[in-house]
């Protein structure tokens, strides 16, 4: 994967990005030769057309990107990426027709046309490659796009190669590279040290359940971030029907989008303190898995009644929620695959947030457009907190009736978090086809919306 800026002193071609509606004045100005060249290629300023301009003696002179119409471009989340995937092999200056206030975005899409997931069988990318403009932080790009190379390569890996052994290890590589502390709690001392939950999720598994944590900078705020790592979700005794388990190897996206996250704070040496809270499992089926109609004591005190084994990821969060909000920090922000109802609220490309703060929601919103990370604020909505309370117990894993699934979830861990100010991300991560700066699998949601977000939050 190439995810970095050419290099400036290299020989680059000049590029032209058009839109439709500018061509004809474009061409207005340029030589005889090359409106011909423009009209005989067939080249309309088409989103994603490219063309190379050859000089007298046939060598490229310039190239050309098609920007389309602005609500082609609308629908789009990295528009000029499409270009930079049909570019020919060569790098690239912009030399006009990007305004600045999409610089930074586009320039981002185009570094992310160069990921691709290749641990099982090669892939093609985009060989174009970029010489950063004027007016843009490279450094700050590339830690962005690696963030989320991080993210989609442990989404993408399947539950063989990215169980809870594997997720621990990643964790440990990040915290290595970047000076962090990493310690696990596994198997039994899970129990010992009262987070029965996430032993009760992962103990029919073969790899032991756990919870890693990473900690990080010892000045400024401090900031907890909690990611769902459930590895694999057979959704337990209730076992999931076949083409719902195809894509599980994704429930674990929490997780990934956390560590992507650490990594940019950690990587952009942002003024916090930073602890990261992953409960990895693999919600399995065996003798000793967890059953429905069981109740479970929570590392809070809080009783759980299970009325259904697939509403897992809630329960191991609550047991890292509880841990992290013990600490009282600034801010807790959970990041989950945790419903089908967030997809069946707001589709698969918006991250739908819960916050009680309107100021962090505003923040976020701004940010989100910024960063081209869009979210999608939700309610806690109170009336529904008789929903989640059974009677029988404290709370209700999986309240009956099928309505406001997500939201009945954000509040079964609200009741975990509650002396800190609370973010939740009820997210998809997964692209279900390819896009423009967005291939096929794994996707980060929410990362960047929340870095360019956490200055204004966090006060830094």
């Amino acid at each position: 994967m190439t995810l970095s800026f050419a290099p400036a002193s290299d020989p680059s071609l000049p590029l032209h990005v058009i839109a439709q509606p500018d061509l004809e004045s474009w061409l207005s100005d340029q030589p005889g030769f090359v409106a011909a060249w423009v009209e005989h290629s067939g080249f309309t300023a088409g989103l994603g057309q490219t063309l190379l301009i050859p000089d007298a003696d046939g060598a490229p002179s310039m190239a050309l990107a098609g920007f389309g119409k602005p609500a082609g471009r609308a629908r789009k989340r990295f528009p000029l990426a499409a270009a930079a995937e049909a570019l020919p092999k060569g790098t690239y200056r912009i030399a006009s027709g990007v305004s600045d206030d999409v610089l930074e975005t586009e320039c981002l899409g185009w570094l992310l046309t160069g990921y691709s997931f290749d641990r099982y069988a090669s892939q093609s990318t985009a060989k174009a490659r970029l010489v950063a403009p004027a007016g843009v932080n490279p450094a700050r790009l590339e830690v962005l796009a690696k963030a989320e190379a991080l993210i989609r390569d442990l989404v993408n890996t399947p539950a063989s190669d990215m169980g809870p052994d594997q997720l621990q290890a990643a964790s440990e590589a990040l915290a290595q590279e970047f000076g962090a502390s990493c310690s696990v709690i596994a198997g039994d001392d899970l129990l010992e040290q009262n987070f029965p939950m996430i032993h009760t999720v992962g103990r029919a598994a073969a790899q032991a359940p756990r919870l890693i944590e990473m900690n990080w900078g010892n000045a400024g705020p401090k900031l907890t971030l909690v990611g769902k790592g459930v590895c694999f979700d057979t959704g337990g005794l209730n076992l999931k029907p076949g083409a719902s388990m195809g894509l599980m190897k994704k429930d674990m996206g929490g997780a990934a989008n956390v560590l992507g996250l650490a990594r940019m704070i950690m990587a952009l040496n942002l003024p916090l303190q930073l602890r990261v809270l992953i409960p990895a499992v693999e919600n399995s089926v065996a003798g000793n898995a967890f059953r429905p109609g069981d109740i479970l004591t929570s590392r809070k005190g809080l009783t759980v009644e299970i009325n259904n084994t697939d509403a897992e990821g809630r329960l191991v969060l609550a047991d890292a929620l509880a841990l992290a909000d013990e600490g009282k920090p600034d801010l807790v922000i959970s990041m989950a695959t945790l419903t089908g109802a967030a997809r069946v609220a707001v589709g698969a490309d918006l991250a739908p947030f819960y916050t009680d703060s309107d100021k962090a929601a505003d923040a976020l919103t701004h940010a989100a457009r910024a960063a081209a990370d869009p979210v999608w604020r939700m309610p806690f909505h109170e009336p529904y907190e008789g929903m989640i309370e059974p009677g029988i117990a404290d709370l209700d894993n999986a309240p009956a009736g099928g309505f406001a699934g997500s939201i009945t979830a954000a509040l079964f861990l609200r009741r975990f978090a509650v002396d800190s100010p609370y973010i939740h991300f009820d997210i998809y991560s997964w692209q279900r086809s390819k896009e423009p700066g967005r291939s096929k699998g794994g996707l980060g949601q929410g990362p960047r919306a929340l870095l360019t977000a956490l200055p204004e939050m966090l006060g830094l």
